[in-house]
């Protein structure tokens, strides 16, 4: 009988250990969420030092990238990170870059225990980080919230493993899947709920990508306009083979406040990029692949990562989302269904693919669904 207690009080011990685990690991990543689309070309990391089941320290990426997390949140727990844990949503990292390994500094502040949710998929870490922390004593336990964590770090998996940003497409339609009434002319289709997610999409995106013909119907500005969010606007990116865009347009007078990059063809005028660059935007040519004058979605792609950009949000236009689409590119899509009718002339939403493309596609499954009254929000990511 006494056998059956002890071993019940050591059973629901590690229950209690359990559960304060993936506790603080949520809290970790979610402190991490709130790097994403400032960090770029680094991974947006969270991390939180326990002491004894009390919070001490909570870090996460900063800025550009640096400080990294681990090293915020042992700054703020001070004498107390000694013989404490540490949660962490990606591997700390073992090399010299811009800044000193982060496992040297755990190491440093005295941690008894890692618990870390994934590996670093860099080759200059892809657990060594682990292992010299193991090395120094400390007990590292790896894999916990490892599903959130491979979401969370998506874009910077992609750009290591495949040279790409993590694609994600917002789609807004309506009732009958039109974007747009006839002309390209824009509709309201969506309400205000709707448009916050989206700003905060934009903000949580390392840029923002629409076509050239989007560009010159809508005139838009692309930023996030979310109170006190405004400095969190993206990158915004033109598909713009010809340099087309006009100088009046409002991405091009306010390129010097928020960043605004031209993708064109290597056969673009020359004038045309001298001009947009005296104002602030920069030129990215890409190489032609199939035509000159066609951009490529595999080499636009290629182009950003190359800039560093791991989180792509993909606005527009039906053209531009339906090349995505057929080049398999699309990690993840945001479709907001508006509830109204635009009528049969309207743009339908994927050009010349129909939107069971994504609805009824195998390539894809549906990983969230809400109301945003009046209107509804389905995210849908790759199988």
């Amino acid at each position: 009988m006494i056998f059956r207690v002890l071993v019940d009080q050591v059973g629901e011990k590690l229950k209690a250990q359990k559960d304060a685990d993936r506790r603080f690991m949520q809290l970790a990543l979610a402190l991490g969420r709130r790097g994403q689309g400032r960090t770029w070309p680094n991974p947006a990391v969270g991390a939180v030092v326990v002491k004894d089941g009390v919070i001490v320290g909570r870090g996460w990426t900063q800025p550009g990238g640096r400080p990294h997390a681990e090293p915020e949140a042992l700054r703020r727990a001070g004498a107390a990170a000694k013989g404490a844990t540490l949660y962490v949503s990606l591997e700390p990292c073992s090399h010299f870059g811009k800044s000193p390994p982060c496992a040297d500094a755990v190491i440093a502040a005295g941690i008894s225990r890692v618990v870390s949710a994934i590996e670093d998929p860099n080759p200059e870490v892809s657990g060594q980080g682990h292992a010299r922390l193991r090395a120094a004593g400390i007990q590292v336990e790896v894999g916990l919230c490892s599903a959130d964590a491979k979401r969370d770090h998506a874009g910077f998996f992609r750009r290591i493993r495949e040279g790409r940003p993590h694609v994600i497409l917002k789609l807004a339609v309506s009732a009958d899947d039109k974007i747009a009434a006839a002309g390209n002319k824009p509709v309201a289709i969506t309400g205000e709920a709707a448009r916050t997610r989206v700003h905060l999409l934009r903000a949580q995106s390392d840029a923002i990508l629409i076509g050239v013909r989007t560009a010159i119907a809508d005139d838009p500005l692309l930023t996030c306009r979310l109170p006190g969010m405004e400095a969190r606007s993206p990158v915004r990116v033109v598909l713009d083979p010809m340099l087309r865009l006009p100088m009046t347009s409002r991405l091009v007078q306010s390129a010097r406040t928020t960043p605004l990059w031209m993708i064109a063809s290597a056969v673009a005028e020359p004038a045309a990029a001298t001009k947009l660059g005296a104002a602030g935007a920069q030129v990215i040519r890409v190489p032609p692949q199939v035509e000159p004058s066609v951009l490529e979605p595999p080499a636009v792609l290629k182009a950003l990562a190359d800039k560093g950009i791991t989180r792509l949000m993909i606005e527009g236009g039906s053209r531009v989302a339906s090349s995505f689409m057929q080049s398999g590119l699309v990690d993840e899509i945001w479709l907001l269904r508006g509830a109204g009718e635009i009528g049969a002339d309207g743009i339908a939403a994927l050009d010349a693919l129909p939107l069971t493309a994504i609805t009824q596609s195998p390539a894809y499954r549906v990983r969230a669904s809400e109301p945003l009254d009046p209107d509804i929000l389905t995210i849908y990511e790759r199988t």
